[in-house]
Protein backbone atom coordinates (compact mmCIF):
# COMPACT_ATOMS: atom_id res chain seq x y z
CA UNK A 1 0.00 0.00 0.00
CA UNK A 2 1.58 3.29 -1.08
CA UNK A 3 2.14 6.12 1.46
CA UNK A 4 -0.23 8.37 -0.50
CA UNK A 5 -3.07 5.84 -0.55
CA UNK A 6 -2.51 5.19 3.17
CA UNK A 7 -2.76 8.92 3.87
CA UNK A 8 -5.99 9.13 1.87
CA UNK A 9 -7.45 6.20 3.82
CA UNK A 10 -6.55 7.81 7.17
CA UNK A 11 -8.12 11.13 6.15
CA UNK A 12 -11.17 9.21 4.96
CA UNK A 13 -11.41 7.42 8.30
CA UNK A 14 -11.37 10.77 10.13
CA UNK A 15 -14.12 12.16 7.89
CA UNK A 16 -16.21 8.98 8.23
CA UNK A 17 -15.98 8.83 12.02
CA UNK A 18 -16.82 12.56 12.27
CA UNK A 19 -20.00 12.33 10.20
CA UNK A 20 -21.01 9.22 12.14
CA UNK A 21 -20.62 11.24 15.34
CA UNK A 22 -23.00 13.84 13.89
CA UNK A 23 -25.37 11.04 12.89
CA UNK A 24 -25.26 9.63 16.44
CA UNK A 25 -26.42 13.03 17.78
CA UNK A 26 -29.29 13.39 15.29
CA UNK A 27 -33.00 13.25 16.11
CA UNK A 28 -33.85 10.53 13.57
CA UNK A 29 -30.84 8.73 12.00
CA UNK A 30 -32.69 7.55 8.87
CA UNK A 31 -33.97 11.04 8.07
CA UNK A 32 -30.59 12.55 8.91
CA UNK A 33 -28.89 10.24 6.41
CA UNK A 34 -31.34 11.19 3.67
CA UNK A 35 -30.96 14.89 4.41
CA UNK A 36 -27.15 14.68 4.32
CA UNK A 37 -27.41 13.03 0.88
CA UNK A 38 -29.74 15.81 -0.29
CA UNK A 39 -27.50 18.52 1.18
CA UNK A 40 -24.38 17.05 -0.41
CA UNK A 41 -26.14 16.71 -3.78
CA UNK A 42 -27.29 20.35 -3.79
CA UNK A 43 -24.17 22.01 -2.35
CA UNK A 44 -21.74 20.05 -4.51
CA UNK A 45 -23.73 20.32 -7.74
CA UNK A 46 -21.39 22.99 -9.25
CA UNK A 47 -18.42 20.70 -8.57
CA UNK A 48 -20.29 17.74 -10.03
CA UNK A 49 -21.08 19.68 -13.22
CA UNK A 50 -17.46 20.81 -13.62
CA UNK A 51 -16.17 17.27 -13.07
CA UNK A 52 -18.68 15.90 -15.58
CA UNK A 53 -17.61 18.52 -18.12
CA UNK A 54 -13.93 17.61 -17.60
CA UNK A 55 -14.49 13.84 -17.35
CA UNK A 56 -17.58 12.84 -19.38
CA UNK A 57 -18.89 9.32 -18.79
CA UNK A 58 -19.13 6.57 -21.34
CA UNK A 59 -21.74 3.82 -21.29
CA UNK A 60 -19.62 1.55 -19.07
CA UNK A 61 -19.13 4.35 -16.56
CA UNK A 62 -22.88 4.95 -16.31
CA UNK A 63 -23.46 1.23 -15.72
CA UNK A 64 -21.08 1.26 -12.76
CA UNK A 65 -22.70 4.42 -11.36
CA UNK A 66 -26.13 2.79 -11.60
CA UNK A 67 -24.81 -0.34 -9.91
CA UNK A 68 -23.27 1.54 -6.99
CA UNK A 69 -26.41 3.66 -6.52
CA UNK A 70 -28.59 0.55 -6.29
CA UNK A 71 -26.14 -1.12 -3.87
CA UNK A 72 -25.86 1.95 -1.64
CA UNK A 73 -29.64 2.41 -1.51
CA UNK A 74 -29.87 -1.23 -0.47
CA UNK A 75 -27.12 -0.63 2.10
CA UNK A 76 -28.93 2.33 3.69
CA UNK A 77 -32.25 0.44 3.84
CA UNK A 78 -30.69 -2.73 5.31
CA UNK A 79 -28.66 -0.78 7.87
CA UNK A 80 -31.73 1.12 9.03
CA UNK A 81 -33.72 -2.09 9.42
CA UNK A 82 -30.81 -3.71 11.28
CA UNK A 83 -30.75 -0.94 13.87
CA UNK A 84 -34.54 -1.02 14.16
CA UNK A 85 -34.47 -4.72 15.10
CA UNK A 86 -31.20 -5.23 17.02
CA UNK A 87 -28.78 -3.40 19.29
CA UNK A 88 -26.02 -1.19 17.90
CA UNK A 89 -23.41 -3.30 19.73
CA UNK A 90 -24.54 -6.34 17.74
CA UNK A 91 -25.30 -4.83 14.34
CA UNK A 92 -22.24 -2.60 13.95
CA UNK A 93 -19.48 -5.22 14.35
CA UNK A 94 -21.31 -7.72 12.14
CA UNK A 95 -21.98 -5.18 9.37
CA UNK A 96 -18.55 -3.50 9.46
CA UNK A 97 -16.59 -6.65 10.29
CA UNK A 98 -17.85 -8.65 7.32
CA UNK A 99 -16.44 -6.19 4.80
CA UNK A 100 -12.75 -6.63 5.72
CA UNK A 101 -13.29 -10.40 5.81
CA UNK A 102 -15.08 -10.71 2.47
CA UNK A 103 -13.52 -7.99 0.31
CA UNK A 104 -10.06 -9.62 0.07
CA UNK A 105 -11.68 -12.95 -0.87
CA UNK A 106 -13.89 -11.32 -3.51
CA UNK A 107 -10.94 -9.28 -4.79
CA UNK A 108 -8.87 -12.42 -5.32
CA UNK A 109 -11.74 -14.24 -7.05
CA UNK A 110 -13.16 -11.46 -9.23
CA UNK A 111 -10.31 -8.94 -9.61
CA UNK A 112 -7.42 -11.43 -9.60
CA UNK A 113 -5.61 -9.46 -6.88
CA UNK A 114 -2.81 -11.06 -4.90
CA UNK A 115 -2.44 -10.67 -1.13
CA UNK A 116 0.86 -11.07 0.72
CA UNK A 117 1.12 -13.04 3.96
CA UNK A 118 1.84 -9.83 5.87
CA UNK A 119 -1.33 -8.22 4.51
CA UNK A 120 -3.38 -11.30 5.40
CA UNK A 121 -2.11 -11.02 8.99
CA UNK A 122 -3.08 -7.34 9.01
CA UNK A 123 -6.57 -8.04 7.66
CA UNK A 124 -7.15 -10.74 10.28
CA UNK A 125 -5.93 -8.35 13.00
CA UNK A 126 -8.34 -5.63 11.87
CA UNK A 127 -11.30 -8.02 11.87
CA UNK A 128 -10.39 -9.33 15.33
CA UNK A 129 -9.93 -5.78 16.57
CA UNK A 130 -13.33 -4.69 15.25
CA UNK A 131 -15.06 -7.43 17.20
CA UNK A 132 -12.98 -6.71 20.31
CA UNK A 133 -13.85 -3.01 20.19
CA UNK A 134 -17.53 -3.95 19.95
CA UNK A 135 -17.32 -6.71 22.59
CA UNK A 136 -20.53 -6.92 24.62
CA UNK A 137 -22.94 -9.40 26.06
CA UNK A 138 -24.56 -9.65 22.66
CA UNK A 139 -21.29 -10.52 20.95
CA UNK A 140 -20.45 -13.11 23.59
CA UNK A 141 -23.91 -14.58 23.05
CA UNK A 142 -23.21 -14.68 19.31
CA UNK A 143 -20.06 -16.70 19.95
CA UNK A 144 -21.83 -19.13 22.30
CA UNK A 145 -25.13 -19.54 20.45
CA UNK A 146 -24.70 -18.34 16.84
CA UNK A 147 -27.77 -20.17 15.54
CA UNK A 148 -30.05 -18.55 18.12
CA UNK A 149 -28.90 -15.07 17.16
CA UNK A 150 -29.29 -15.82 13.46
CA UNK A 151 -32.99 -16.28 14.14
CA UNK A 152 -33.04 -12.59 15.08
CA UNK A 153 -34.13 -10.57 12.02
CA UNK A 154 -31.82 -7.72 13.08
CA UNK A 155 -28.83 -10.07 12.88
CA UNK A 156 -29.90 -11.32 9.47
CA UNK A 157 -30.24 -7.73 8.21
CA UNK A 158 -26.78 -6.95 9.63
CA UNK A 159 -25.28 -9.89 7.70
CA UNK A 160 -26.98 -8.70 4.50
CA UNK A 161 -25.61 -5.20 5.21
CA UNK A 162 -22.10 -6.61 5.47
CA UNK A 163 -22.51 -8.51 2.21
CA UNK A 164 -23.69 -5.30 0.53
CA UNK A 165 -20.66 -3.39 1.83
CA UNK A 166 -18.30 -6.03 0.44
CA UNK A 167 -20.13 -6.06 -2.92
CA UNK A 168 -20.12 -2.31 -3.46
CA UNK A 169 -16.41 -2.16 -2.57
CA UNK A 170 -15.63 -4.56 -5.43
CA UNK A 171 -17.96 -2.74 -7.83
CA UNK A 172 -16.49 0.65 -6.89
CA UNK A 173 -12.91 -0.58 -7.36
CA UNK A 174 -13.81 -1.35 -10.99
CA UNK A 175 -16.02 1.71 -11.32
CA UNK A 176 -13.27 4.26 -10.60
CA UNK A 177 -11.27 2.86 -13.49
CA UNK A 178 -14.04 4.21 -15.76
CA UNK A 179 -15.20 7.30 -13.81
CA UNK A 180 -13.21 10.03 -12.06
CA UNK A 181 -13.45 9.12 -8.32
CA UNK A 182 -15.05 12.33 -7.01
CA UNK A 183 -17.47 12.49 -9.95
CA UNK A 184 -18.35 8.85 -9.20
CA UNK A 185 -18.97 9.82 -5.57
CA UNK A 186 -21.11 12.81 -6.50
CA UNK A 187 -23.30 10.80 -8.86
CA UNK A 188 -23.65 8.14 -6.18
CA UNK A 189 -24.93 10.52 -3.48
CA UNK A 190 -27.21 12.26 -5.99
CA UNK A 191 -28.62 8.91 -7.11
CA UNK A 192 -29.11 7.74 -3.52
CA UNK A 193 -30.86 10.97 -2.53
CA UNK A 194 -33.29 10.61 -5.44
CA UNK A 195 -33.67 6.85 -5.04
CA UNK A 196 -34.45 7.03 -1.33
CA UNK A 197 -36.92 9.91 -1.71
CA UNK A 198 -40.00 7.67 -2.37
CA UNK A 199 -39.15 5.58 0.73
CA UNK A 200 -38.70 8.68 2.91
CA UNK A 201 -41.86 10.39 1.66
CA UNK A 202 -43.93 7.25 2.17
CA UNK A 203 -42.64 6.60 5.70
CA UNK A 204 -42.71 10.11 7.22
CA UNK A 205 -45.06 13.06 7.02
CA UNK A 206 -43.69 16.25 5.49
CA UNK A 207 -43.69 18.06 8.84
CA UNK A 208 -41.53 15.33 10.40
CA UNK A 209 -39.09 15.41 7.48
CA UNK A 210 -38.88 19.20 7.76
CA UNK A 211 -38.44 19.05 11.53
CA UNK A 212 -35.23 16.99 11.16
CA UNK A 213 -33.76 19.63 8.88
CA UNK A 214 -34.80 22.52 11.14
CA UNK A 215 -33.30 20.77 14.17
CA UNK A 216 -29.94 19.96 12.55
CA UNK A 217 -29.17 22.15 9.51
CA UNK A 218 -25.47 22.69 10.24
CA UNK A 219 -24.70 19.08 11.27
CA UNK A 220 -26.56 17.83 8.16
CA UNK A 221 -24.56 20.10 5.85
CA UNK A 222 -21.29 19.17 7.57
CA UNK A 223 -22.14 15.46 7.41
CA UNK A 224 -23.06 15.72 3.73
CA UNK A 225 -19.72 17.32 2.86
CA UNK A 226 -17.78 14.89 5.05
CA UNK A 227 -19.56 11.91 3.48
CA UNK A 228 -18.58 13.12 0.01
CA UNK A 229 -14.99 13.77 1.09
CA UNK A 230 -14.63 10.56 3.09
CA UNK A 231 -15.73 8.05 0.50
CA UNK A 232 -14.32 10.14 -2.33
CA UNK A 233 -10.88 9.70 -0.75
CA UNK A 234 -11.48 5.94 -0.48
CA UNK A 235 -12.45 5.79 -4.16
CA UNK A 236 -9.26 7.67 -5.02
CA UNK A 237 -7.28 5.15 -2.96
CA UNK A 238 -9.10 2.36 -4.83
CA UNK A 239 -7.72 3.79 -8.07
CA UNK A 240 -4.17 3.65 -6.67
CA UNK A 241 -4.01 0.49 -4.53
CA UNK A 242 -5.56 -2.95 -4.15
CA UNK A 243 -9.10 -2.96 -2.81
CA UNK A 244 -8.14 -5.97 -0.67
CA UNK A 245 -5.79 -3.64 1.24
CA UNK A 246 -7.80 -0.38 1.18
CA UNK A 247 -11.15 -1.78 2.37
CA UNK A 248 -9.82 -3.30 5.62
CA UNK A 249 -7.47 -0.36 6.27
CA UNK A 250 -10.31 2.16 6.23
CA UNK A 251 -11.82 0.42 9.27
CA UNK A 252 -9.26 2.26 11.41
CA UNK A 253 -12.10 4.79 11.52
CA UNK A 254 -13.71 2.52 14.11
CA UNK A 255 -10.88 3.41 16.51
CA UNK A 256 -11.39 7.11 15.81
CA UNK A 257 -15.13 6.67 16.38
CA UNK A 258 -14.50 4.97 19.71
CA UNK A 259 -12.19 7.81 20.79
CA UNK A 260 -14.82 10.38 19.80
CA UNK A 261 -17.43 8.44 21.74
CA UNK A 262 -15.23 8.44 24.83
CA UNK A 263 -14.00 12.04 24.81
CA UNK A 264 -16.96 13.82 23.18
CA UNK A 265 -20.00 11.68 24.06
CA UNK A 266 -18.50 10.49 27.38
CA UNK A 267 -19.13 6.82 26.58
CA UNK A 268 -17.36 4.14 28.66
CA UNK A 269 -13.99 2.89 27.41
CA UNK A 270 -13.34 -0.59 28.79
CA UNK A 271 -10.37 -2.91 28.46
CA UNK A 272 -11.89 -4.68 25.43
CA UNK A 273 -12.05 -1.42 23.50
CA UNK A 274 -8.48 -0.50 24.41
CA UNK A 275 -7.17 -3.90 23.30
CA UNK A 276 -9.33 -3.95 20.18
CA UNK A 277 -8.20 -0.48 19.14
CA UNK A 278 -4.55 -1.46 19.51
CA UNK A 279 -5.15 -4.60 17.42
CA UNK A 280 -6.87 -2.59 14.65
CA UNK A 281 -3.97 -0.11 14.51
CA UNK A 282 -1.46 -2.97 14.46
CA UNK A 283 -3.37 -4.52 11.54
CA UNK A 284 -3.27 -1.18 9.71
CA UNK A 285 0.51 -1.01 10.17
CA UNK A 286 0.93 -4.54 8.76
CA UNK A 287 -1.14 -3.67 5.68
CA UNK A 288 0.77 -0.41 5.24
CA UNK A 289 4.14 -2.17 5.06
CA UNK A 290 2.90 -5.19 3.09
CA UNK A 291 4.23 -5.55 -0.47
Amino acid sequence: MTPLSLGLVLLSALAHSTWNLLLKRSTDPELFVWWLLVAGSVLLMPLGLVLYWLHPLGQTGWLFVLATVVLHILYFLLLGRSYARADLSLVYPIARGMGPMLVPILAVVFLRETISGLAIAGIVAIVVGIYAVSLSGAIRQLMRQPLNLLRNPGTRYAILTGLTIATYAIVDKRGVSHVQPFLYMYLMILGCALGLAPYVLSKWEARVIGAEWRANPRPIIAAGLLTFLGYGLVLTAFSMSRVSYVAPAREVGIVLGVLMGVFILKEPFGAARIIGSIIVVAGLVLIAVAP
